[in-house]
């Protein structure tokens, strides 16, 4: 299984390719543990032994190894793949080299320390044997069957791979684009607020992660559903934010910024869940890098999302790479998914999305300002998306975001959530939904604004006896909206309009809308 898998993610599909299933790797999340806990082992206790570990991901064996050997410096490798235990009989060379299947490491163990590593393994019920050894030179050898079959520079296949240098050009859809902001008819504040709802972006995507154990070891502290799900460190004051974020409409626009949008959200949602960001891994699904206008949205898309990696001290871990996503040669939005992990550096500062107590105060954090351009309420109103991206300035991200955390370190915040697509107004309706609590709100913004999805900011709730505190701490950041209400009725005053809707209704759309499409 997984044999090519990381090519695969790159064909172009048609009726032809409905059968390759080898590709697919079969994965065993058992089998994961145990490998997992036994290089833990000899991480931790058998440090003396082991020189290197590699996971074997995309091009599996081949990788990891010439990855491993490559970084080595000085040395070769030879591999004898007679040793390298099979699922099935009869697996040519090429096969047994790029199977991606799962639960493997790579370790390089100090000659006379291989029975004392491969004890480890065989404790945890662990598959381990000896495939090779270091060798001096700088050749990268294969043996099967007991034929050399590769024998070729290590460098060559890692440092001192070719590199693709692909001609780039601005998509037709970017050149002359009309800078005016899209403007919103809302003639029913409230219809529209329910259509928002029901939006499959936007809808709850519970009738998908449930079907998952989320409690696997007891350690979930915060299920999905919030901004980041959020599991403990055992033993430790310490616990783990996760979320993954990614809006592809806003790259298609503007591929540099949308790729800064998509890291800065998911720091957005770490940040709300009481984190720090730590560092990203991406999956970059993308068309066809070998047409040039493809290629500049992909070359834009790292360019940023680099810039905000550097901005939030967030580095690229790891990562993947799905190309040539076209279906009669039209290519898929940009869609640089981004998964980012943040510390939560004491359990009392885990903090969720949703109001938790009548009497709060509501309060959105950071500036609202025209954000309709890729927008959902233009894509909800036209069918489509056009015009310049909203402005998105990193620096005031990043400010905003560091006084949200002050603000949580300090234990002034109830609740703190994101806002994102939908606006303003999808995330006071989502806030309301954890306790279905109601919101008594007002502010000069109009209906539309409540719908904007300018970047850099957070509806965020007070208790009143830390009001004074907290809009010392935010100055002119925030601004109050009205109060937390126990009467589960949602109420926000518009300066042109209002909102005036029962959180039940408004659950049982935003919970009903993608299981009712998946009939």
């Amino acid at each position: 299984d997984g044999i090519n898998g990381a090519s695969f993610a790159s064909l172009q599909f048609d009726s032809e390719h409905e059968s390759q299933r080898s590709a697919v790797q079969v994965g065993d999340p058992f089998e994961e543990k145990l490998v997992m806990e036994a290089c833990l082992e000899v991480i931790n206790n058998h440090s003396d032994a082991l020189v290197g570990i590699q996971d074997m991901g995309a091009a599996g064996l081949v990788s990891s190894s010439a990855e491993m050997g490559s970084k080595a410096g000085g040395n070769g490798m030879t591999l004898d793949l007679d040793l390298v235990p099979q699922r099935e009989e009869g697996m040519s060379a090429f096969e047994l080299m790029l199977s991606e299947s799962q639960e493997r490491m790579l370790l390089c163990v100090k000659a006379g320390h291989e029975d004392e590593v491969l004890k480890v393994f065989a404790d945890q019920g662990v598959n381990a044997v000896v495939i090779g050894h270091v060798t001096e030179g700088h050749q990268y050898k294969l043996l099967h069957h007991g034929k050399t079959v590769a024998d070729v520079p290590v460098d060559s296949l890692a440092s001192q791979a070719p590199v693709y240098h692909r001609e780039s050009a601005v998509p037709e859809h970017l050149k002359n684009v009309d800078s005016a902001q899209f403007e919103p008819q809302i003639s029913n504040p409230t219809e529209t607020l329910k259509e928002m709802l029901g939006q499959l972006t936007i809808a709850s995507k519970e009738s998908i992660y449930e079907t998952y154990d989320t409690q696997v070891q007891t350690n979930t502290v915060v299920a999905p559903g919030s901004d980041a799900a959020v599991v403990r460190v055992r033993h430790h004051d310490k616990a783990l934010a996760i979320t993954t974020d990614v809006n592809g409409r806003y790259l298609y626009l503007n591929p540099r910024v949308g790729g800064a949008m998509a890291v800065a959200e998911a720091a957005r949602n770490i940040v709300a869940s009481g984190a720090v960001p730590l560092g990203i891994t991406d999956c970059l699904n993308f068309g066809n890098p070998e047409k040039p206008d493809q290629f500049y949205e992909l070359d834009q898309a790292v360019m940023g999302m680099s810039e905000a990696c550097e901005k939030f001290e967030a580095p690229v871990i790891s990562g993947n790479v799905s190309l040539n996503n076209e279906y009669d040669n039209i290519p898929i939005y940009p869609t640089p998914m981004v998964g980012m992990v943040g510390l939560i550096k004491g359990l009392n500062h885990i903090t969720t999305q949703d109001f938790k107590h009548a009497g709060d105060l509501v309060y959105v954090v950071g500036k609202t300002e025209p954000g309709f351009n890729g927008s959902q309420i233009q894509k909800m109103q036209t069918g489509k998306i056009a015009g310049k991206l909203f402005d998105f300035d990193l620096d005031y991200e990043l400010k905003i975001q560091q006084l949200v955390t002050q603000a949580i370190q300090a234990n002034l915040l109830q609740s703190a959530h994101d806002i994102s697509e939908g606006g303003l107004i999808t995330a006071i309706a989502e806030s309301t939904f954890g306790h279905q609590l109601g919101v008594d709100l007002a502010s000069d913004l109009s209906v539309a604004d409540f719908f904007s999805e300018s970047q850099s900011r957070f509806i965020v709730s007070v208790p009143q006896e830390k009001q004074a505190e907290f809009e010392q701490l935010v100055g002119k950041e925030a601004q109050q909206l009205g109060k937390v209400v126990d009467d589960n009725h949602l109420f926000v005053q518009a300066n042109d309009g209002y909102f005036d809707l029962d959180v039940d209704k408004a659950l049982g759309i935003w919970k009903g809308a993608l299981p009712c499409r998946l009939k």
